[in-house]
């Protein structure tokens, strides 16, 4: 029997309505918006605003910058690592376990030669210090300032302090001005978590089903790297049981390009994407690291919109600019832009529309809209828009 098919659009509004991004944007409960997520990226780049508030902002206009930290010191929700840094609901933090143990595996294995013979040493004055002392940064540790940028030359406290996070030992108890201040596990994460140890097999399901809820549809691969708590095998193992026992179906979703990829999903989900209705025309600006983004090749895909972020390519090699921002119009990407805020001014240096796409006074009245919105989101009183701000289509 051939397979359903899930159509482009419909297959775009399921995905953007599992992202909350489908519907208008609206006052919600924050931790309500948070689960329904999964998880917000944690990232320090501040051109605008930082990027866990830009994601949260975008579908909860009553957001503000530092509620999603808040959410943390309360113990309603811990950061941790997903793919990268981010703040997840606390309910969740149980199924982390299998991930310090795996971490403590693979580190083990990799910063003992890295940091050499004094690095056990470290990690275990840098506990004493702790316990002793209570919440700790990074800075109240230094040893020394490192001789060159980036991680690979942190401080041997920091490393110290790093891997203790990984492997569950310290968790964040806040940030102060953005940078984490540890604490020992037992006095940040409630004792309701700390009570719960769930066995690999039902971290696994728990995992894989949370992640497949998340995304309407996708492949065990997918799923793996939603949370990157799976090893890929895992992923297809469950993958079979579920289909075996009904609990998921195979379907084949239409790409943007019209060719056709074999996805699971839930029974029912194409009946529930092709209800979903039409969300309109407005506009929307999302953070480059918006999980609707994060994985670029389903977004490729999904919305025919090849976006890669130019942070580290050098100015003079970049198509676009340092951080530049996608723009969602209804269940399309119509362009990016590139604009700060500084000085109490947002500027808009340039916007580029996709391929194929007339970019008209309708539009810009739009965009013009989200960007008075953004403007008073990030604090800026005027809007600048360049001369020449209007770019020639993505190639």
């Amino acid at each position: 029997m051939a397979l359903p098919i899930l159509p482009n659009e419909a297959a775009r509004k399921l995905f953007l309505a599992r992202h909350a991004l489908l519907d208008r944007p609206r006052v919600r409960k924050l931790r309500d918006l948070v689960a329904g997520l999964g998880f917000v990226q944690v990232d320090s780049v501040l051109t605008l605003a930082r990027a866990h508030d830009m994601i949260l902002w975008s579908r909860h206009p009553g957001y503000r910058p530092a509620d999603l930290m808040e959410q943390v010191r309360q113990r309603h929700a811990f950061e941790h690592w997903t793919h990268d840094a981010s703040v997840i609901p606390m309910a969740f933090w149980p199924h982390w376990r299998h991930r310090f143990e795996r971490d403590r595996a693979r580190l083990d294995r990799r910063w003992d030669a890295w940091q050499g013979s004094d690095f056990r040493g470290q990690i275990d004055r840098t506990l004493r210090h702790i316990a002793d002392n209570g919440p700790t940064r990074s800075a109240d540790l230094a040893d020394g300032p490192r001789k060159e940028p980036g991680w690979w030359n942190w401080h041997p406290s920091k490393v110290a302090l790093e891997y203790l996070w990984r492997v569950g030992e310290l968790s964040v108890t806040r940030r102060d001005a953005f940078q984490k201040v540890y604490d020992l596990t037992e006095r940040v994460i409630p004792d309701s978590a700390r009570a719960a140890t769930p066995v690999l097999d039902a971290t696994i399901d728990w995992a894989a089903t949370a992640a497949l809820d998340r995304l309407g549809f996708a492949t065990p691969g997918e799923i793996a790297a939603f949370w990157d708590l799976l090893e890929p095998a895992e992923a297809q193992s469950w993958a079979k049981a579920a289909l075996a026992r009904g609990e998921v179906e195979e379907i084949r979703v239409e790409n943007a390009d019209g060719t056709l990829r074999r996805s699971l999903a839930r029974p029912g989900a194409v009946d529930e994407a092709l209800a979903l209705s039409d969300p309109g025309d407005r506009m929307r600006l999302l953070s480059p690291f918006d999980p609707a983004l994060r994985d670029r090749n389903r977004a490729e895909r999904l919305f025919g919109f090849r976006y890669r972020i130019e942070i580290f390519v050098p100015a003079a090699q970049r198509t676009y600019g340092y951080y530049v921002f996608p723009i969602l119009e209804g269940v399309r990407m119509v362009a990016r832009a590139d604009l700060d805020a500084k000085g109490g001014v947002l500027t808009l240096r340039a916007l580029w529309p996709e391929a194929g796409l007339r970019w008209g006074k309708g539009r810009t009245g739009r965009l013009l809209a989200e960007l008075e919105r953004v403007a008073r989101f990030a604090g800026a009183g005027r809007i600048d828009l360049l001369e020449g701000w209007l770019r020639q289509p993505a190639d």
